[in-house]
Formats: C-alpha cells, structure tokens, sequence
C-alpha cells in the first residue's frame, strides 16, 4: 500500500483514488466457438464493452463444447470457475443436477435490478432451459436446431429442379440415385448423427426417444429409441450407404466441411453451418426442413434444440454478478439477437428478433433462412419438446460407436440400436442413483 507523507504526494494519491474506483469489473466467459463462429462471439464481448465502462467480458476459447464443459467442471471444483460457462444442449441435465455451481439466469437477473420476461423468449427454445416452476436456469444463447442442406449447382448437373428439394425420405433416396447417377460420389452424408438421425428424426416424427418425456419427466427416464421406426430408417440409411448414396463422413460436425467443400451434394446438420456456408460455398446452396417419412402418421411435427446456453457460476462477487446480468440483458436485446441470427444461422432466441428480421426483410431476400424458426415454433409435444438426459455426453458416444458398427456392415440396425439403449440406460441408472429427484 502506498503511504502518502507530503502534500505532494497527498494530493497525487487523492487524484488517483477515482482512478481506482472506476476501474472495470472483469467477467470470464469460457466458449467453444472457433473460426467464424469465435469471431462473432469476440464482437458480442465487444460491442458490449463498447457500450458501456463499468464492466469488461474477456471471452475465452477453451476447446470443443466436450473440452469446454470439462475444462468448467474441473475449474469449479478448484475454485477458479468462470463468471459464465457456455454448455452445450446435451449437458444441460447434468448443470441441472450440479444446483449448488450455479446461479439461475432468473435468479441473477433479478437480484441485479435487470428487466427479465421469460415470456420474451421463443418457448421452444426457453423451455428447454427451464425448470418445472417455469423458471429459466440458464440464458439460451447459440441455439440451434437440424435442417437440410443441398446443393443446387449439383441438383442441377443430377436433371433435378433446384427450387424442389425432397420433403420425404423416398424423395431423399430417388434424388440421391439421380445425383449418383451424374458422378456424385457422396450424393447424401449427416452431421452429428446421433442428434440428426436418432434424436430429431424421433421428435420429428413425434415417436418417443426415452421414457418420463425424453427425461423431462425426471431422472428415471431410460432410453428407447430401439423403436420400429428408428430402427427402420437406420437400416434404410445402411441400405443407402451399400448402393453408394450415403456417405458416413465421421463424427460431430466433422462431415460439414465435405457438404461445404462442394464434394456431398445434400447433407443434415446444425442451422449454425449457414454462417460458414453463407461466406464460403462455391456452389448455390438451398436450406429445407428434414425429411420424413409420409406414412407415420403425425409427421412432421418439430424438431428439437441444438448449440448451447450461458450458465452463471456460483460463488461469484456481487458486481460481477450485475456484471453478468448486464451482458445477459445486452445479449437479449432485439437488436443484437436478429444481427446474431443473420450472422450465423443460429435461431433469434426471443420474439422480438424474430419479428424485427421479419420485418426488415431478411427471410424474403434469403429464403430458406426461416426454416429452423418454423420447424421450431410448431407445438411441441411430450415426445417433441427435446431431451434432457443426465450423462448424455456419454450417451452420444455409445451412440456414435453403435451407429458406427452399422455403417461398417458389422451390426444390424437393429442390434445397433438395441446395444446402445442396453449400455447407455445403464449410465442414465448410475446418474438417477447420484442424483435422485
């Protein structure tokens, strides 16, 4: 501490004490964004910071949603976590479970003096954040949800009509014979397959995924996706990739870069791949809603959420806290969100940015760009709303390995199916014994 002993040196230290006192309150917000999608979340901490003094957000990159989560958990119980972690949708249970590490958004907000109206939120994106009291736990923030992409340039050369992208399952299977045909050598593929062709093919088709409404219900939900027609459309895709129409091009969001690159003519993945396909597609590219198939009765109904949510750490100074309730507020405004949406591809996550891109245009000027919010905003069902499972990174691996064992010809769809509901109900027992209701 510096003493001062003239008044010289008295009156500097009296000059510098509103220096000090101004200083910004820092806020770490942990990501697992990269390349383009790192730089939009660098422009939102600084447009923020722009916007006001008192407060600073220092985004940092900490690896894959998988590494990133991993890196929260394991600073938390060093006593180092972040004001703000971004999880990805399939570990929200788990954040759930964790009560005593966070704040809930709701909570946070109201204790720092910030408007806060969960009925501003789009509710197929908000419900899955919240609570059975109706609260909110963590912020929606890069929400996504499935589509379909295919290129036209390619639907073309194949003698198909670019301005009609295939709605059912036998469509997908007859273009992707066309494609071929023309010397297509990956005429279909699928991104995070585990979410594309198991869980939003279930909610799409309004068939269960696991028991107590996809674990909604509570942790003693089990797994049955084992159903007849999951396990028909794996084996029908088995059957696609036998005749060369489908192409299993790895895991997660690995196989975008072959639909981006021009090499798969159609693909299924994440909403979010607009923003890198918008800037970097050679080709003319067209988004559709997912296919289905036209004899299950109620389908389509709505897809279910994908990307992340913020969650506020626990054990925090208070004016971090209304330093993260600030940047929660800014992140919801109207104005932000629809920039965010128009930048990435991810969905508005409030009403009025959905509106106010409506209303400026933007889905008129690119079409297709709406086709994530409608499959979205239909009425949910128990069996649509999306799944909220403890363990279920875990989950998602058996998933990946089991579907991995059909692709190579060594499993039936069937068996596949029928192993990975076995082996991951079992993990979804030990999370119900650690983290009883």
């Amino acid at each position: 501490m510096k003493i001062c002993l003239s008044t010289l040196t008295f009156a500097a230290c009296a000059l510098m004490a509103p220096i000090a006192s101004q200083a910004q309150t820092e806020i770490q917000w942990w990501h697992a964004m990269s390349g383009p999608l790192g730089d939009w979340v660098g422009d939102l901490a600084k447009g923020f910071n722009d916007s006001q003094k008192e407060y600073k957000v220092v985004a940092t990159y900490k690896g894959t949603y998988d590494d990133s989560m991993a890196a929260g958990i394991a600073a938390y119980r060093a006593g180092n976590a972040p004001n703000i972690m971004q999880v990805f949708e399939v570990g929200t249970a788990t954040m759930m479970a964790s009560k005593g590490a966070i704040v809930p958004v709701w909570k946070m907000m109201e204790e720092s003096g910030q408007k806060f109206d969960e009925k501003s939120y789009i509710p197929a994106v908000a419900s899955y954040y919240t609570a059975s009291n109706g609260k909110m736990l963590s912020l929606p923030f890069n929400s996504s949800t499935t589509v379909f992409f295919y290129n036209k340039d390619a639907f073309k050369a194949a003698g198909l009509d670019p301005s009609k992208p295939p709605l059912t399952w036998a469509e997908v299977k007859a273009d992707a014979v066309k494609l071929k045909a023309s010397g297509s050598k990956c005429p279909l593929t699928t991104s995070w397959q585990s979410w594309t062709q198991l869980e939003s093919f279930s909610a799409w088709h309004n068939v269960p995924f696991a028991t107590h409404n996809n674990g909604f219900g509570g942790t003693a939900a089990r797994l049955e996706f084992n159903g007849p027609l999951q396990v028909r459309h794996i084996q029908d895709l088995a059957d696609m990739e036998k005749q060369g129409l489908f192409v299993y091009k790895g895991r997660g969001n690995v196989p975008d870069a072959a639909f981006i690159s021009g090499e798969c003519a159609m693909s299924m993945g994440s909403s979010s791949t607009y923003g890198q396909l918008k800037n970097v597609a050679k080709f003319a590219f067209a988004l559709s809603p997912l296919p289905y198939y036209a004899d299950v009765k109620g389908a389509p109904q709505n897809t279910i959420i994908g990307g992340a949510s913020l969650w506020a750490m626990s054990g925090k100074p208070a004016a971090q806290n209304k330093g993260v309730a600030a940047f929660f507020a800014y992140l919801s405004s109207p104005e932000v969100q629809a920039a965010s949406h128009q930048r990435t591809g991810y969905l508005p996550i409030t009403s009025a940015a959905y509106e106010l891109t409506d209303k400026s245009g933007y889905y008129q000027k690119n079409p297709g760009t709406d086709v994530a919010v409608n499959q979205m905003v239909r009425k949910t069902t128990d069996k649509s709303r999306g799944i909220r499972l403890g363990s279920y990174l875990q989950v998602r691996a058996i998933e990946d390995e089991e579907l991995e064992q059909v692709w190579s010809g060594k499993k039936t769809a069937k068996q596949a199916l029928d192993s990975a509901v076995e082996r991951s109900n079992v993990l979804l027992a030990k999370f119900q014994q650690a983290n009883k209701d």
